[in-house]
This record gives structure tokens, C-alpha cells and sequence, in this order.
């Protein structure tokens, strides 16, 4: 590729359309309609070729209603050939009910089959802790339950192909089910990588490397330059801080996500309370409506996980707890003594952890412990730079006197890991997406300074497209129709001229002779008569001689009893005056 401008659209314009690109176009347009220089709201379109792809479909969780939604209003979504969704986080697939019940897109939609499982459950806890009013809701639980007869499930490594655009999946680590795509179009191959992790943990396994290098890959920016703490003093850190909350008969509040990190934390936990007979008598709680078939739907997928589970299952089910209780909701909590919930949602924009919170956060006996990235605009994100109070759902204000820590269980890749992949994959185009504006620009430019001194062939082009930015990437390939049937029986020369039909089938061209057409086109031939009257005051013969000095082959003929005059173009098409 050697175009690499950027184009603006305007913000949420009420007419205007992203530049299309025509089915012969060598422009490949990546345009972020969310996630660009934000974290939420994942949703990219990719169009080249004539091909539409929107990937991920994700709503802003520090945002309500209509706000919270990409920028669909600047594409038509009965034009999109087909929709991928990397894995279950509300972020990537959040607002794929309302897309698929409000929109006129028709496309197909893929995903895992455990992005599939634990998508239904998990935005169906989202519907139950949403504090708005049902009319203000973006879709329903009814149209959720709809939304699961469009979605196809494929398998790890599955190639499949939809409309001439092929495709494929890798492990992703990050969360149960989730996948990178690769996707190839007309020949040139763009890896989506979703959110992604390079490092195994208690129950999945790291990100695969893809054995197949990508012309372009757009990649998430999420921690920037961060580098993330070693597991084990990550969890050690984590364990520490819940025993000293509790040592000092406090309640210890741990918010997240209904499935996904969750688990994790669970195995943790549950492991920890096993080592230490002191903290039998302190209750854990994982308070979910959804409690219980989140656990039955992780223990159906044990398969996808790492061989440390896959191993431990043949002794005994690690996500059958033996230190945890499920808790439905308030109504089944005494409240009495020290204890550790964790609840939903996990950045306390409303529901469970957001009551929880209120309840707590005037004690200072009590900690939180934020174990997640958070958005801007949460509340879980406002309290991470400790203010003195808070402002309650009901608008009281409450001073802020528990204690407050972050250690990060998300998942997502940081600079070390990111930059090694970058390294090991070796695509010539980097589009950065997922990441608030700083923490991507200072990863774009510790990665320009790390290839500055590349030679040409190995150089990185890095761009960090703002929402409804579009980067376009000009890939020039070569079209090359291949002869086949009987004209391709013959041994051919350079700067031979040959005739035939010239058929096309997704990015593939064919030269068939017409009478073979049904053999390699599906396609059949058909002769047509067509009739034109006009009046000349020349006698015919006077005619045909002006005719021959235009077209040799004119002669005076016979047709049915009468003169005529016969004009013979080629061996096919022959016309009567």
C-alpha cells in the first residue's frame, strides 16, 4: 500500500456517507464508527473492493440511550455484506440486539460458539441492571432472544467464505470465547485483533501467534506504554488487600462483570480461602442474577480453556466453588459481619455494585477494589483519584471514606506484549483503535521510534483514526483472468489474442469460451432476434455499396423471397437491412 491519507467525517452529520469505495476501487477504507482514541463502543468498518465489513458492534458504557451507540448513522447497514463480533464484553457486542431489530442490515453475523453461549446472558444482565426507564431501553429482552437466530457460530481456524470474503479466527486469550479474525479480501489480508491478551492465566490460554502475515492489522491501544505487574504479585496484591479489609471487620466490595474477568477472580478466591482456615467463617458472595448459569456455561466450555483446567477437571470441576455462595440480590444478604461481594456491573454505572457501593462507602472499615479497566465517565473511574464524596443515583451527596485500590485483572495486552507481536507479525499497515487519545498516541510513538531506522520493506505505517476518521490504504493488485476449458487447450503465445467470455465470481476472473460457459459459470447462452425499422429513399443496392466501404462483409441477399442486405460483424452476430 502507499496511500495512507486520512479522511474526517463530521460528527454525527445528519446527511453524508462515508467515501465509497466502487467494486474496482484499490482504496481499502478502515473507519472506526467507535473505539477511535476511545475505549467502548467498538465497532470498525472495513470496505474494499465493493465489500462491506463491519467488525464488532459495542456500546459506550459511560454513556446512556442513543448516546451510547457508534456512529451508524454515517453508513446504510443494508449495504454491509457481514458483521464479526470478537468476543462477549458489552464494548464489542453491546449493541448488536438494537442493530440487528432497528436497522435495515441484512448481512450475516459470526461469532464463537462461546461468545454465542455467554452473549445471551450476559446483555441479558445488562437489560436487568440498566436504571432507566423501559422506553428509554435500546432494545428488549424479547429482541435479544431474536437477535440469536442471526448469529452463526465458527470454530477456531474454520475458514469460511461469504460473498467472496474469506475468513478465519485465533485464539485471543482476554475472555473466554474470544477471537482475532483474519480476513481476506481480493488478496489482501487484514487481522482484527479485538481485545486480546498475550498472557496465560488461571483458565485461558495467551493470544495465538497467526501463522499467516497480515498486509494490515488493526490493533487494540487500550494500556498504551503501561507495563502490567507480574501475575503472581498481581494476585498476591489482591489476596493481601481483601484479608487486610476483613482483618479489620470491614465488607469488601469487588465490582465486575457478570462473566468474563470474573471467573478468574473466583478461582483466585477460591483457592486463597482453601490455604487459609482463618477465613473459613467469612462468607464470599458472587451476587448475580445470572450466577448460576454463568457457571454452568463455563463449565461447558472447559475444552476451550488452558491445559492447567483441562487437567484439573479430570479430578475435580474448578468452577464448582467450595468457599463461594451465589447471592441473587439484596434481599437474600444479612449484611452482618465482614464479608467479600462481588457484583455486577463492574464500573457501578447502576445496578448491584452501584447499591452495594452506596451503602459501604461511608465506613472506612470497608475497601472496594477496582480489578478492571474503567472507562471515562464511570463511576468506578471517578473514584480511582480518591474524592472526597460522591453523588449518589438519587443525587445525595455521600462522603467517600472507604478505601479505594485498582489492580488490574482486564486482560489486554501492554507495551511489552504489544510491540513483541507487532514485531513478530510484521505488517506493513497498523491501524490503532480501543485506546483514550493519549494512551494511543504515546504507543504510536514509541512504536515510530522503535522502526524508524527500518529499511523500506520493513517499514510501519501507524495511524490512530479519531471516530469517523477513515484511513485509506491503497493496495494496487493485478488482475489476472485464468484461460480455462478449450481455449486454454492450446499452448499460448506472448501477445496472442484470444476470444472468450470473460466471468467473474467473487475477486476470481475466468476467459471461457461461450459454448462451455454452463460448464465453468453456472451461466447458459441464448440467442436473440432484434427488429429496427427505418426509412432511406436509396435504392438497395446504392445502400449496400456505402455499406461496404464501412464494414467489407456487406452483400446483397435473399431473405424470405426478398432483397436484402446481409452485415456479418463476427461469427456470432449477424444483421439483415
Amino acid at each position: 500500500g502507499t496511500l495512507n491519507k486520512m479522511a474526517a467525517g463530521s460528527k454525527r452529520r445528519a446527511s453524508g456517507s462515508l467515501p465509497l469505495a466502487s467494486e474496482e476501487s484499490d482504496i481499502l477504507t478502515v473507519c472506526p464508527l467507535g473505539a477511535g482514541q476511545e475505549v467502548g463502543r467498538s465497532c470498525i468498518m472495513l470496505e474494499y473492493k465493493g465489500k462491506k465489513i463491519m467488525l464488532d458492534c459495542g456500546l459506550h458504557p459511560g454513556l446512556h440511550g442513543l448516546d451510547a451507540l457508534p456512529y451508524t448513522d454515517l453508513i446504510e447497514p443494508e449495504e454491509i455484506d457481514v458483521l464479526f463480533v470478537t468476543h462477549f464484553h458489552l464494548d464489542h457486542c453491546g449493541a448488536l440486539p438494537w442493530f440487528l431489530a432497528k436497522t435495515s442490515f441484512k448481512g450475516r453475523v459470526f461469532m464463537t460458539h462461546a461468545t454465542k453461549a455467554i452473549y445471551r446472558w450476559l446483555l441479558s444482565d445488562y437489560i436487568k441492571v440498566s436504571n432507566i426507564a423501559a422506553d428509554q431501553m435500546l432494545y428488549s429482552e424479547k429482541e435479544l432472544e431474536k437477535s440469536m437466530e442471526r448469529i452463526e457460530v465458527v470454530n477456531f481456524h474454520q475458514e469460511v467464505e461469504v460473498e467472496g470474503i474469506k475468513f478465519w479466527t485465533y485464539t485471543a486469550g482476554h475472555v473466554l470465547g474470544a477471537a482475532m479474525f483474519m480476513i481476506e479480501l481480493a488478496g489482501v489480508k487484514i487481522l482484527y485483533t479485538g481485545d486480546f491478551s498475550r498472557e496465560e492465566d488461571r483458565h485461558l490460554m495467551a493470544a495465538e501467534i497467526p501463522n499467516v502475515i497480515p498486509d494490515v492489522m488493526i490493533m487494540e491501544a487500550t494500556y498504551g506504554t503501561h507495563i502490567h505487574e507480574r501475575r503472581e504479585d498481581r494476585e498476591s496484591r489482591f489476596t493481601s488487600t481483601i484479608h487486610d479489609i476483613i482483618t479489620r471487620g470491614g465488607r469488601c466490595l469487588i465490582p465486575v462483570f457478570a462473566l468474563g474477568r470474573a471467573q478468574e477472580l473466583l478461582l483466585i478466591l477460591d483457592e486463597y480461602w482453601a490455604g487459609h482456615p482463618e477465613l473459613h467463617d467469612v462468607p464470599i458472595y458472587y451476587a448475580s442474577s445470572l450466577a448460576k448459569k454463568c457457571m454452568a456455561v463455563y463449565q461447558t466450555f472447559i475444552g476451550a480453556m488452558n491445559e492447567r483446567i483441562k487437567s484439573q477437571i479430570s479430578i475435580s470441576n474448578p468452577f464448582v466453588f467450595k468457599h463461594i455462595s451465589s447471592l441473587k440480590g439484596l434481599d437474600d444478604f444479612d449484611g452482618l459481619g465482614p464479608c467479600v461481594i462481588m457484583a455486577s456491573p463492574g464500573m457501578m454505572q447502576s445496578g448491584l455494585s452501584r447499591d452495594l457501593f452506596e451503602a459501604w462507602c461511608t465506613d472506612k472499615k470497608n475497601g472496594v477494589i477496582v480489578a478492571g479497566y474503567c472507562v471515562e465517565g464511570t463511576l468506578a473511574k471517578q473514584i480511582l483519584s480518591q474524592p472526597p464524596d460522591i453523588t449518589t443515583q438519587g443525587g445525595q451527596k455521600l462522603p467517600l471514606r472507604m478505601s479505594v485500590d485498582y489492580i488490574s485483572f482486564s486482560a489486554h495486552v501492554d507495551y511489552e506484549q504489544s510491540s513483541e507481536f507487532v514485531r513478530l507479525l510484521k505488517p506493513h499497515h497498523l491501524v490503532l483503535v480501543h485506546g483514550e487519545q493519549n494512551e494511543m498516541l504515546h504507543l504510536k510513538a514509541a512504536l515510530d521510534r522503535e522502526y524508524e531506522d527500518k529499511e523500506d520493506d520493513s517499514r510501519l505505517e501507524i495511524y490512530t483514526p479519531k471516530n469517523t476518521q477513515s484511513v485509506m490504504l491503497h493496495f494496487k493488485g493485478e488482475k489476472i483472468a485464468k484461460v480455462v476449458g478449450t481455449l486454454a487447450s492450446e499452448e499460448l503465445k506472448d501477445g496472442q489474442q484470444i476470444s472468450g467470455i470473460l466471468a467473474k465470481r467473487g475477486f476470481k476472473y475466468h476467459l471461457i469460451d461461450p459454448s462451455e460457459l454452463s460448464s465453468y459459470a453456472e451461466l447458459t447462452t441464448c440467442s436473440f432476434t432484434q427488429r429496427l425499422v427505418f426509412v432511406s429513399e436509396l435504392p438497395l443496392e446504392l445502400l449496400c455499396s456505402y455499406l461496404q466501404k464501412l464494414c467489407p462483409t456487406t452483400q446483397l441477399a435473399a431473405e424470405q423471397g426478398k432483397k436484402t442486405i446481409k452485415v456479418r460483424t463476427n461469427s456470432q452476430i449477424t444483421t439483415y437491412l
